[in-house]
């Protein structure tokens, strides 16, 4: 199973001023973090991000800030780990809207398709892996939304740490990927009208 562009939302976990220094190998999610925005950007993915407890860890960092405005995302403060009991489902899966007129007159697919289930595939990143990241990933599943987590986009204070997250992730069923995986899935060939300027953006 490949990913879909077209089914996909990203969000990006906590990659926070205060704490991204301590995260092992921590310039190098951000920058993998800051690609994905930035593919997302262009291939018109929603992009969300989260700041856990912004007041004490401070806001995303300066380079990724960026690449978010870019790509128009919507962030979310929270003090749960999990973003999910912070309202990020209802931000990824909003609620249907009440149909207009005669209901019966409307085609099938207009008449049940709720706004925003047609992008159920959520491709996650962020720190800590081991539980901001993990929490919201599993709260994802529950949700039944499909969680594909960019493993050279995560981190966190130990390696220990961040690899138990990803064997824990893998065993609930998430699927586990890298940064150029999801370029090269979303757009699936060389033909594709955005191919040079995503490839800039991996090398």
């Amino acid at each position: 199973m490949l990913l879909d562009l077209d089914e996909s939302q990203l969000v990006l976990v906590d990659y926070q001023i205060r704490l991204m220094p301590a995260m092992v190998d921590g310039a190098f999610a951000v920058a993998n973090a800051v690609r994905l925005a930035q593919m997302a950007a262009l291939l018109h993915v929603p992009v969300f991000a989260t700041e856990q407890n912004p007041t004490r860890l401070g806001g995303s960092v300066p380079e990724l800030v960026d690449a978010l405005k870019h790509g128009n995302a919507r962030v979310l403060a929270k003090m749960q780990f999990s973003a999910v009991e912070e309202g990020l489902g209802e931000w990824l899966r909003p609620a249907s809207r009440p149909v207009q007129g005669n209901a019966r007159s409307l085609p099938k697919h207009l008449q049940k398709a709720p706004a925003g289930a047609e992008r159920g595939t959520i491709v996650l990143a962020g720190c800590e892996a081991h539980v901001c990241l993990l929490q919201t990933a599993l709260d994802l599943l529950e949700d039944e939304f499909d969680v594909w987590v960019v493993t050279d986009a995560c981190s966190s204070r130990s390696e220990r740490n961040r690899d138990a997250a990803f064997d824990r992730l893998a065993g609930a069923g998430v699927e586990l990927v890298t940064t150029e995986m999801v370029a090269f899935e979303w757009i699936r060939s060389a033909e594709h009208a955005d191919f040079k300027a995503l490839q800039a953006l991996i090398k």
